[in-house]
Order: C-alpha cells, then structure tokens, then sequence
C-alpha cells in the first residue's frame, strides 16, 4: 500500500467523538472543550498488505495512530514460525518503531490491513492540546497497557493443550471485543483466514482447519459470510471445556 493511497483520503474529526470512551475520566465541562477543541486528521488503510515504512519521517505522528475502526495485523516472522497480533478500535500503533533485534536470531514484521481501517493521526498538536487534560492523557497510556495485556493473553491461549480449546477461548475473546448479540447466537463479524487464526493460537493451519470443523459440528461456532456466529453461554461452555476434565479427576480422587 502505497503512501498516496493513504494520503488521498485524508479527512478530520472530533477525537471524543470518534472515540468516545477517552474521555470517560473528564468533567462534563472539560469533555465539552476537550471534545472541540481535540480535532485530529484521519486516513484510511484499505485492506492489503501495508508498509507503515512508506509513511515519510516528517509526517509520521508523535504520538502514534489510533484505530477508530477497521481490523489489522502485525504478523513477525521468526525461525520459520510466525505468530500474529491482532488489532482493532481504540488500539494505539507506532509502526514505524523498529523491534529490537537479536542479531543472531533475526526475524522480520509485515502488516496486512484486513477490512478498511481508519486511523486518528496523533500529531505534535494532538499531543500539545491533550496535555491540558491529564486524565485523557491517562486514557491514551491505557490503551498502550491494554495492547500489552491482550498480548499476555493471547500467549495465555497458545498454552491450552488443545487446538480447538484454543480456537473456541481465542473467538469467545474477539466475541468480547467485537461481537453483535442476536437472537441465534453473537456474531463476530471478523472473517480472518485460517492461517491468520492459527497464528493467533500458535497451531499449523491443517490444525485449526480440523479443530473447527469439529467445533461447528458441537454446535458451538457457525462460518457466516462476514465471520463467525457463536452459540451457547460462554460462561458454561468454556469452564466446561476447559476445566470438566480437572475436576472429574478431582471427583474421583
């Protein structure tokens, strides 16, 4: 993706406005300043592979990008493995960041864009303008806490010895974050390849392929055309799964 196509849809918003959840720690009279006077510029990524790199030095963002909405990944390759992050509204990007390398063990980053995603550019006037509210700047530094967090967990979920545990944890989890709840299940509305998907639980792809066919036949996920539908209660189905075969031993000790 090249950096005219991101600089030809260039428009501005209202920061609160597009997300309004960064100023849940104001006053109310502070969030009516704060919310016109922080207007920000944003772009769009179109799905792709996409080099953050093409972005000249000078117009990159001090304080990063926001995700307003879209889906992407940051996918490392390493000792001809990879593992995937997977990131979406209200996470906060520095692409252009090198990751410190181990020169012995090198390994190597690509992004690919997998639905249309708009970025909120936190710029030198962002930054200077926000600095005026220390509890939206605190708001900004969560979200940096809460990719890390995200992060742990997933690792979390690449340690259930089963692949389609794993998988069922991983979707319940996007379910969380992205899911629409209707009347024959939660829709996640997330249509991510299987190989994007075993990267994310750390599993071959022929494995997650076989773990969710054995899921849809349980009744517990359904492909739909835009991602996956849900069903059951998930505060029954994952204990159940995850910790049945514990406690029958525990029974019978």
């Amino acid at each position: 993706m090249s950096m005219s196509t991101m600089a030809s849809r260039r428009n501005a918003v209202r920061l609160l406005d597009a997300d309004p959840e960064l100023g849940d720690g104001l006053a109310p009279e502070e969030r009516e300043l704060a919310g016109r006077a922080l207007l920000v510029a944003t772009r769009t990524l179109e799905p792709g592979q996409w080099d953050p790199h093409d972005v000249p030095p000078e117009l990159r963002p001090v304080g990063g990008m926001l995700v307003l909405d879209g889906i992407l990944t940051r996918e490392i390759a390493f000792a001809g493995r990879h593992t995937t992050e997977l990131l979406g509204a209200g996470d906060v990007l520095r692409p252009w960041n090198e990751d410190v390398q181990f020169e012995a063990l090198p390994f190597s980053v690509s992004w690919e864009v997998h639905a249309a995603s708009r970025v909120a550019m936190l710029e030198a006037r962002f930054a200077l303008v926000a600095g005026r509210w220390p509890a939206l700047m605190a708001a900004v530094g969560e979200r940096h806490i809460r990719r890390a967090r995200s992060l742990a967990f997933q690792r979390a979920i690449a340690q259930l010895p089963r692949v389609d545990d794993r998988l069922l944890v991983l979707l319940w989890s996007m379910a969380e974050r992205w899911g629409r709840v209707g009347p024959q299940g939660v829709r996640v509305p997330l249509s991510l390849p299987h190989r994007t998907l075993a990267n994310l639980v750390g599993a071959r792809r022929p494995s997650v392929t076989t773990a969710l066919s054995g899921l849809t036949r349980d009744g517990l996920v359904q492909r739909t055309t835009e991602g996956w539908m849900l069903h059951g209660d998930p505060n029954e189905v994952l204990p159940r799964r995850l910790h049945g075969a514990d406690e029958e031993l525990v029974g019978r000790a």
